[in-house]
């Protein structure tokens, strides 16, 4: 098949970035020519393709969409209406977008519904800021193009990363039950050897100076704010036992550097920054911490279970519906609770590391690339089909 990706900003490193990139890449190792249109891109060799040159695989391109210069919303509209226009030139088998844009036959929710989150950052917004969302051009240029998404007529299939992202886009936007698929996003258990969990723990216990009757919990997240840090460290302040948190991700950290100092823990937190390689706290730490107000999807949280870990997260992290309570982790009902926080990571430090790692082995069994790829072939297959069936070669 020709497969047109969509995704505005494009590497082969980071979260999402990473899964787009090795989709990218496991496509075509199965013979699809892939096509990405973006306007800015790196790769971890610093090589600047550009379309019409390949990036390291023959079968993949990147192509370039302008954007407008000038303020946030209007490069978003501009990259929404320019990839649009270069795709109407084109003949694709599949156009699958990663981004919040206006011309698709697949989009993958990946980041959730902003309107969605513009709801949940309430909690913690100071009062009367929900209003300036109302008016700021920036929230008001991602809704209105998300409810172009969502509109029928416009998309072939929606791809969910949860069954509560499906549930989300169903309540807000009426989309049909069956016209979205919930996919889970896979994991490459390749890249985490837990045979070597107990030397990595020795080795980061004697990195950040702390002993082995003091347990080590382990944050992984941009965006402090709305992924939990701030709960994480209040909790961390009631802990019953002497426990290191570990936080990964970039973000401005000084605001946090206070708030441990207020909360007594300021000894007990390390900031890394971010970190090109999280994979060795991963096997070093304890237990994983992510009490976000709002997540699809963290692959973070089956990272940590790839690495063996038990994994406490919120209700509203679709990542919860891979965790067992009482055998992988536990599941928080309210991330802005320090005090169910702790109780739940305490629970957590005491399950089973072996039932642990059977339990995550199980459930990481079914989040192979390979079955992935099997999901998505056979939706790409309904689509190419119902384009067909209609009597048109391209959305």
């Amino acid at each position: 098949m020709k497969i047109a990706f969509i995704r505005e900003k494009y590497t082969d490193f980071g979260g999402a970035e990473r899964y787009v990139s090795a989709l990218a890449e496991n496509l075509a190792g199965r013979g699809h020519e892939i096509d990405i249109f973006c306007s800015a891109w790196k790769t971890r060799d610093n090589r600047q393709t550009v379309s019409g040159s390949d990036k390291g695989s023959s079968r993949i391109t990147l192509r370039a969409v302008p954007v407008s210069r000038g303020p946030s919303f209007l490069q978003i509209l501009s990259f929404a209406f320019n990839v649009r226009e270069l795709l109407q030139k084109e003949n694709y088998d599949i156009i699958h977008s990663f981004e919040r844009t206006l011309y698709q036959d697949i989009y993958r929710a990946g980041d959730g519904c902003h309107r969605e989150w513009l709801n949940r950052r309430r909690a913690i917004d100071p009062p009367g800021k929900a209003l300036l969302h109302r008016v700021n051009p920036l929230h008001m240029t991602l809704l209105w193009i998300e409810k172009q998404i969502f509109k029928e007529g416009n998309y072939q299939a929606i791809m969910a990363n949860s069954q509560r992202g499906k549930r989300e886009i169903m309540d807000l936007y009426g989309v049909p039950e069956e016209k979205i698929h919930v996919i889970y996003t896979p994991v490459d258990t390749k890249r985490f050897q837990v045979e070597q969990r107990q030397v990595m723990r020795d080795s980061l216990r004697k990195k950040i100076g702390i002993g082995h009757d003091c347990s080590l919990l382990l944050y992984v997240g941009s965006g402090f704010q709305r992924k939990g840090l701030p709960a994480a460290l209040k909790a961390l302040a009631r802990l019953r036992s002497p426990a290191h948190l570990i936080a990964v991700g970039k973000e401005r950290l000084s605001p946090y550097r206070r708030l441990a100092k207020k909360l007594g823990v300021a000894s007990s937190v390390t900031f890394t920054g971010p970190l090109s390689d999280v994979a060795p706290y991963y096997l070093g730490a304890d237990l994983f911490i992510f009490p976000t107000i709002y997540e699809p999807f963290s692959n973070v949280c089956i990272e940590a279970m790839a690495a063996g870990l038990p994994v406490v997260t919120s209700r509203i992290n679709g990542a919860s519906e891979v965790i067992v309570e009482d055998e992988n982790g536990y599941i928080i009902e309210d991330p802005l609770n320090p005090d169910e926080i702790a109780g739940k990571i305490e629970q957590g430090l005491a399950l089973s590391g072996e039932r642990v790692a059977e339990t995550n082995r199980r459930i990481l069994n079914t989040l192979t690339w390979d079955n992935h790829l099997e999901q998505l072939l056979a939706l790409y297959e309904t689509v190419r089909k119902a384009k067909g069936a209609s009597g048109r070669s391209e959305k």
